[in-house]
């Protein structure tokens, strides 16, 4: 075994517990702290896969922009602890077959072809001026095309299903509609009022 395959295998230890811990843990904060153990250690994995890019933009994105705003969000809310106690052994079982569902489902896509130590070989040597952020490009708007679009579309349904639930009308709330306030005219807004002189009482 080589330091390479031996640093991979730490890397992907790293990462198998910190995601075991992220969905097993009780402690909102520790969970997130963990995922984010999660997300550098994928970082790693894809810097030994000669993926600088992917690694980078994990590190930059997840972990310094999703992830602190996810602990801000987590850290200011009251979160009770005791349901999240008692509901974790109720729907363990469910949880369980979800996973093993999962882990089927990968092992088919994958294949057993590209399992085990005696498929593992050396990466290619690339030249100095290789660019893995134009090969990146290249495959993910020729072969995974339609896969691309499908999930940016899911995105954005996403988003607008967020903005939706977040803006419902509330019976107790006092607000402004938009559309009447941007088609108020001048004679909506001021009211002239004629009133009599008063006199200066001597």
């Amino acid at each position: 075994m080589n330091l390479e395959l031996a640093i991979f295998y730490f890397f992907a230890a790293m990462l198998v517990g910190a995601a075991t811990l992220v969905v097993t843990i009780r402690n909102p904060v520790h969970a997130a702290l963990f995922l984010v153990l999660a997300f550098f250690a994928s970082a790693g994995v894809w810097l030994l896969l000669e993926a600088e890019f992917l690694a980078v933009t994990l590190v930059l994105v997840y972990v310094g922009a999703v992830m602190v705003l996810f602990l801000f969000v987590v850290m200011m809310l009251d979160i009770n602890l005791v349901p999240l106690k008692e509901g974790f052994a109720r729907y363990l079982p469910v949880g369980a077959l979800v996973a093993l569902v999962l882990i089927v489902e990968i092992a088919l896509a994958v294949g057993p072809e590209r399992f085990g130590l005696e498929m593992y070989t050396d990466p290619v040597a690339r030249d100095a001026d290789y660019s893995n952020t134009k090969e990146l490009g290249r495959v993910l708007y020729t072969t995974y095309v339609y896969p691309f679009e499908i999930a940016a579309v899911i995105l954005v349904v996403a988003i607008i299903a967020a903005i939706a639930i977040t803006l419902r009308e509330k019976r107790q709330t006092k607000y402004v509609q938009p559309e009447q306030q941007v088609s108020v005219t001048r004679k909506g807004r001021v009211r002239m009022v004629n009133m009599p002189a008063e006199k200066k009482k001597k």
